[in-house]
């Protein structure tokens, strides 16, 4: 089974390499509020985040990870250049946003991957979002002190 998924790993890159040079692929990716659109291309391996380095808009390397990880997984990360705009969220759904866009955009440029990184749950739009207030209640769950006498 493992040399199955190392056979894929190694299968995928070539599959990206052979892009055409000036090939675009766009996808969305969404976490909670936060959007990312994000556009794939054959290159050096660049990620911009909203006009700024990966680095430098995600200053967490824990975030940093996250948003890089749909590209390592398939082993392309040197390989294609990530060009992402996101909005809404805070900084963890925003990474989560653009790691689901990539894996996308991944999906779009070559259709083999798509096994990979489904298995992986990266093609999966994380529908948890916070749970609404309810009336009656200090919070979606929490209850008011409750007083005997």
């Amino acid at each position: 089974m493992s040399e199955e998924t190392t056979t894929e790993t190694v299968s995928a890159p070539d599959a990206l390499a052979a892009l055409a040079a000036d090939a675009r692929y766009i996808a969305t990716g969404k976490r909670k509020t936060a959007v990312a659109r994000v556009i794939l291309k054959p290159g050096s391996g660049d990620i911009k985040i909203n006009g700024r380095a990966l680095e430098e808009y995600f200053p967490r390397p824990t975030l940093q990870v996250t948003a890089k990880s749909s590209l390592e997984k398939v082993d392309s990360l040197g390989k294609v250049d990530v060009v992402a705009r996101v909005h809404g969220g805070g900084v963890a759904a925003q990474a989560g946003a653009v790691r689901h866009g990539i894996a996308k955009a991944l999906v779009e440029a070559d259709e083999n991957l798509r096994g990979e990184l489904k298995r992986s749950g990266f093609l999966t739009r994380d529908s948890r979002v916070k749970e609404r207030k309810k009336a009656g209640l200090k919070k979606a769950r929490k209850r008011p002190q409750f007083s005997k006498r």
